[in-house]
């Protein structure tokens, strides 16, 4: 190690730092963690893991619905939001102190407060003192982004939506994403009055068009008001709440106005223009396929370079820069096929290319989709469809894109994923012998081509 106090010390302890660190510490090399909030970062305290749980505390109320259907009789029902956000912190404390515990069982220092780099090799931990470290991995994450328009500052970000004192009547969202379209499906079955305001022309940019319309619909039949090509301009306190003035006109009265319009590499106050580390044009920490940024001793993994923004993805990025740096086993994360998940209701599972970006990058390609009212629905006399979609190369028949909208698409997506990111061609897709009676037969069963004259009618 040299004159140096530690090999490695990494700046953030989310999931991609903490996994990093660990790996590291136990090689055998001495290792200090930063963190200046609560361990566990983005997705633990204040991301998907609270998120899946007001998913599922918001899903009940259509369950009650079709419960009914059933046979069952469903008496007077209400929902404690107090309650709930105290089961939910618990359960947010627990895992926090579980990556702490882990942490220190690998044997790292866990070091609490915000760290800045003062050069290359010298961290300074606020009310801490200065340390140096061989090696230097930034794991910050994200942050959200609020747009400079009057009023501003009366609305929340995504951070705050997970501790407000009461739950809301009514709620204005805006952002078109996946954290604005989860949000407003869970403020919605949660009964609240849910408006969802977006600038562009559909929702979800950069999934599959006809999964973006197909999910709009049905969450418009759930009740949501979904606003396209409408942005926020200001906003106002009133005596009814806060007033929202859209650019169209529209005037949108609501007792909170949650901001998700995106998050942003979380850089500030790091001392990274002082080590020399490079940003691209968005803010992000620019890296090569190992992690590694414009300074030699200097790495970065998950959000705050902003190429996946997923927390599977960061701590395999972590694990990767642990393998090739502390174990002599060079490792690179390939970011190619990921499979991805939004937990709206019904939520969606993705892998792989979407049919616009699978005709740009190939030419010509087969497409396969089917859209049904699942078995438990259907029975039930309730108007919910899933959609099902197969994006395939029309010469070497490979399956480039999976998509899903419908009851447990995130479980079904997963074991798509293996066989994607293996390269599976249509025709060995169509031999696997489907699973009867369940909604995910359906992607094995598909065997007509979507027409031209549909594709050009679903454009």
């Amino acid at each position: 190690m040299g004159t140096y106090d530690y090999d490695l010390f990494v700046i953030g302890a989310g999931s991609g730092g903490v996994r990093a660190a660990r790996l590291a510490a136990i090689s055998g090399a001495k290792v200090a963690v930063a963190e200046e909030h609560r361990v566990g970062g983005t997705c633990v305290i204040r991301g998907c893991v609270p998120k899946k749980f007001m998913v599922y505390a918001s899903e009940f109320a259509h369950g009650f619905e079709t419960a009914e259907a059933y046979g069952w009789t469903v008496g007077e029902t209400s929902f404690d939001w107090p309650k709930f956000l105290a089961e939910k912190d618990k359960e947010i404390a627990r895992l926090s102190g579980l990556y702490v515990r882990n942490l220190q069982n690998a044997g790292a220092d866990l070091i609490h407060g915000k760290a800045r780099l003062v050069d290359a090799h010298t961290v300074e931990v606020e009310g801490k003192g200065r340390v140096t470290a061989e090696k230097v991995l930034i794991a910050t994450g994200g942050t959200p982004w609020m747009p400079d328009i009057p009023g501003v500052d009366l609305a929340i970000s995504s951070n705050e939506a997970f501790y407000l004192p009461e739950l809301p009547r009514r709620i204005v969202i805006t952002g078109g994403g996946y954290i604005a379209v989860e949000f407003a499906c869970i403020f919605a079955g949660l009964g609240v009055e849910t408006t969802l305001v977006h600038r562009g022309p559909n929702i979800l940019r950069g999934f599959d068009d006809d999964i973006r319309a197909h999910l709009a619909d049905e969450m418009t039949k759930r009740g949501i008001r979904v606003l396209l090509g409408t942005n926020l301009t200001s906003l106002e306190k009133v005596d009814g709440g806060i007033l929202s003035t859209c650019d169209n006109g529209h005037l949108l009265e609501a007792d909170v106005v949650l901001m998700a319009l995106g998050r942003i590499a979380y850089v500030e106050g790091l001392g990274l223009d002082a080590a020399g580390v490079a940003l691209d044009e968005k803010g992000a920490i620019v890296v090569d396929q190992f992690s590694r940024t414009s300074v030699e001793n200097i790495w970065a993994v998950g959000d705050v370079t902003d190429r996946i923004n997923l927390t599977p993805v960061a701590i395999r990025e972590g694990a990767a820069f642990a393998e090739t740096e502390f174990y002599g086993r060079p490792t690179s994360f390939d970011h190619e096929m990921v499979a991805s998940a939004v937990f709206s209701q019904p939520p969606i599972g993705s892998v792989g290319l979407s049919e616009a970006d699978a005709r740009h990058q190939v030419g010509r390609v087969d497409v396969y989709k089917t859209s049904f009212r699942p078995m438990k629905y259907a029975f039930a006399g309730i108007d919910q469809r899933c959609m099902m979609k197969l994006v395939v190369d029309a010469g070497s028949q490979k399956i480039l894109g999976c998509h899903v909208v419908g009851p447990d698409a995130p479980e079904i997506i997963q074991m798509a994923a293996i066989a994607l990111k293996m390269g599976v061609t249509k025709q060995q897709w169509d031999s696997t012998c489907a699973v009867h009676p369940t909604l995910a037969e359906e992607l094995v069963t598909m065997r007509e081509k979507v027409a031209p004259a549909e594709l050009g009618a679903a454009a």
